[in-house]
């Protein structure tokens, strides 16, 4: 190839060029890598020139700028760059100031808190104390503050004295922390001990011992279901203790000491102490001689009658809806609520693992009273019966209203009678409560039909929860309305295939003793503020009207019957009148389980108290019929509660055939 033939290469050097190269080479120029290497450091040095040349028309442009208008420019960039900074200077003082404030501080500073004490709870005399924060100590270190040579002697007085693993110990205090924590709720001995040491070795720096609190029961057991317990934090975490925490907590204060920017203790500037504001106290309903009464005799039922399922017993003031008594069995220990809470469980709990420890202590936690369901059975023909009176679909003693020939046909279904092998016969509505007949209760269900029977389980509480200030309350368990056929509506009027709770059937049978009101139950009547002293009264919820004063009257005239001559003789109480019900259901379809019952109220002339025995798949000798093994409770429940209430006497025992 010819050069002069290379079209791109003539393009870009003349003529000339190429003669200069052909002398200076002394060669033919049709070599072309050469040329274009020769051409490359042209077009390199041509556009150097350019570059140049158009900064040097720019710097003759700006040079051209008048000055004022330079001087304008720099102004107006001078403004926005201070601007920006007055803008910044002030979101940090206004905006950011107290939060950086606090971090400058918190850097310069080393807080340690101090827990309040938590209120105190009393039964409801005022003066029982039933739990109580005591004071004890939380022993902490400043790691940055104890010098290397006493390290390891402060690690072995520390794990001596508290019995900690020594190593754990020597490691939180080789950190390079501020603060580390060695041992809280620490009695009042093993602080005097630790003190003692520091003194004897002359450690003035480093370790700190500040008050605490620790919750105690006195009473150990009792009520144990109703007050529940605290963690280590003081954290509620059951019972009262959890419902209430807010009004109990109180409010934490601190130790606050000055310390340099790597958390060691600037000397001689001392410490600021911050005080705690403790608690406020609650006054329970609860008493703390009629909780030991129920307990007493629950525990002795559930033994007596092998209950393998436990039981409840509730003592309710019908007039005010406070109750008195709770008791569940098994319970449990408030001072020790991880412990083993039953004799037999102790034997075997280091072999369990902890989720069966965990299943264990949660099933004696629990209040069943509150939290459970069951099958009222036959108390709760007492509610068919106020509704029946109340629609005025029956009277109390017109003789032989009703005819029990062992069983009544329902929709086809034939529904029996307990005593179906004897039938009661001819009965006024006293006598088939009395008798616990099954087919009268199931036939007037069918007259008050399910639309009204409905308004009157609401009425009397049952489609809702009460409302009881206790944790984890249960509610009912029915057949939504439309799905009530002639059969269940059956079932139900005698009191079977459905469940309650135990406080919803305490407070229905309150409504009955307190005349027709409803009253909602409660277990907590004054909260007691710790800085003024001013006592705030809860004030109680009532519903008038349920029924009416004068159904309730005959309603209470025929439990009174039901004790004096029928299924709950063995209630009876020298002296007073009692009024009551017995029930047995089954615990379940075909469990072979029972619910055996009683729930009653006296004196009938004036209702002060109001008892419900519930136990849980009784399988003594005694069976599970509510009037064999149930109602003996009741009798001795009442026969201590209402002395010791000054309960005047009101008159002897209905006899048999009196039925006024």
């Amino acid at each position: 190839m010819k050069l002069r033939k290379d079209k791109k290469i003539r393009n870009i050097i003349s003529k000339k060029d190429i003669i200069n190269l052909k002398k200076k080479n002394k060669e033919k120029v049709d070599n072309i890598p050469k040329i274009k290497k020769e051409v490359s450091k042209k077009q390199k040095k041509k556009f150097k020139n350019e570059v140049k040349n158009k900064k040097e028309k720019y710097i003759k442009k700006i040079s051209k700028m008048s000055l004022a208008k330079r001087l304008r420019m720099c102004l107006i960039m001078s403004m926005m760059v201070w601007t920006f900074f007055i803008f910044r200077i002030g979101w940090i003082q206004f905006v950011d100031g107290d939060e950086l404030q606090a971090k400058a501080y918190t850097q310069q500073t080393l807080d340690r808190s101090i827990s309040p004490k938590r209120g105190t709870i009393y039964d409801a005399t005022g003066k029982n104390i039933l739990a109580v924060s005591s004071t004890v100590n939380t022993v902490t270190i400043n790691p940055v503050n104890i010098a290397n040579k006493d390290k390891e002697k402060i690690a072995t007085a520390l794990s001596d004295i508290f019995e900690l693993d020594y190593v754990k110990v020597l490691k939180k205090v080789k950190k390079k922390s501020s603060i580390e924590i060695i041992k809280k709720k620490v009695e009042k001995n093993k602080a005097d001990e630790l003190r003692n040491w520091m003194n004897s070795n002359n450690i003035t720096m480093g370790i700190n011992i500040d008050e605490d609190t620790k919750r105690y029961y006195p009473y150990n057991n009792l009520a144990s279901q109703i007050i529940g317990f605290c963690g280590l934090d003081n954290q509620g975490l059951d019972g009262i203790e959890a419902v209430y925490q807010k009004e109990l907590k109180g409010q934490s204060g601190k130790i606050v000491k000055l310390t340099d920017a790597n958390g060691r203790d600037l000397s001689g500037k001392g410490e600021n102490y911050v005080k705690a504001i403790d608690g406020n106290d609650l006054v329970l309903t609860i008493d703390m001689n009629i909780q030991g009464i129920a307990e007493k005799y629950l525990k002795e039922a559930c033994i007596d009658n092998k209950c393998t399922d436990g039981g409840n017993i509730i003592i309710m003031n019908p007039k005010n809806g406070d109750i008195l008594a709770m008791a569940g069995y098994p319970n449990y220990n408030l001072n020790a609520p991880y412990d083993a809470p039953t004799d037999e469980l102790k034997q075997v709990w280091d072999s369990l693992s902890q989720s069966e420890k965990v299943k264990n202590m949660q099933a004696v936690w629990r209040n069943k009273a509150v939290t459970d369901t069951y099958e009222p059975g036959s108390t709760f023909k007492l509610v068919t019966a106020s509704a029946a009176l109340e629609e005025g679909l029956t009277t109390t003693d017109k003789a032989g209203e009703f005819c029990c020939t062992g069983s009544i046909n329902i929709a086809g279904v034939k529904m029996s009678c307990w005593r179906y092998y004897r039938p009661h016969g001819p009965e006024s509505l006293r006598d088939a409560l009395m008798n616990s007949c099954n087919p009268v209760f199931i036939g007037l269900g069918q007259k008050i039909g399910v639309h009204k029977y409905y308004e009157y389980l609401n009425k009397f509480g049952f489609l809702k929860t009460t409302g009881i200030d206790l944790p984890g309350e249960a509610g009912s368990i029915f057949l939504k309305e439309e799905k009530v056929g002639p059969v269940e509506l059956g079932t139900i009027a005698f009191g079977q295939r459905f469940e309650v709770t135990p406080i919803q059937m305490v407070t229905a049978v309150g409504t009955i003793a307190n005349h027709g009101t409803y009253v909602k139950p409660r277990v907590v009547k004054k909260i007691i503020d710790s800085q003024t002293g001013e006592a705030k009264e809860i004030a109680t919820e009532k519903k008038e009207n349920v029924i009416s004063t004068k159904t309730a009257n005959d309603v209470l005239s025929m439990m009174e019957t039901v004790v004096a001559q029928g299924t709950g003789k063995n209630a009876k109480v020298e002296g007073y009148r009692i009024g009551g019900k017995t029930g047995t259901s089954e615990d379940g379809v075909n469990t072979n389980k029972y619910v055996t019952s009683f729930v009653g109220t006296a004196p009938i002339s004036d209702p002060q108290v109001v008892v419900l025995i519930v136990l849980y798949n009784p399988t003594g000798q005694g069976g599970h019929q509510g009037g064999g093994v149930a109602a003996p409770i009741a009798s001795q429940i009442f026969g201590e509660v209402l002395p010791y209430l000054e309960t005047k006497q009101d008159g002897e025992i209905q006899k048999e055939g009196d039925n006024k």
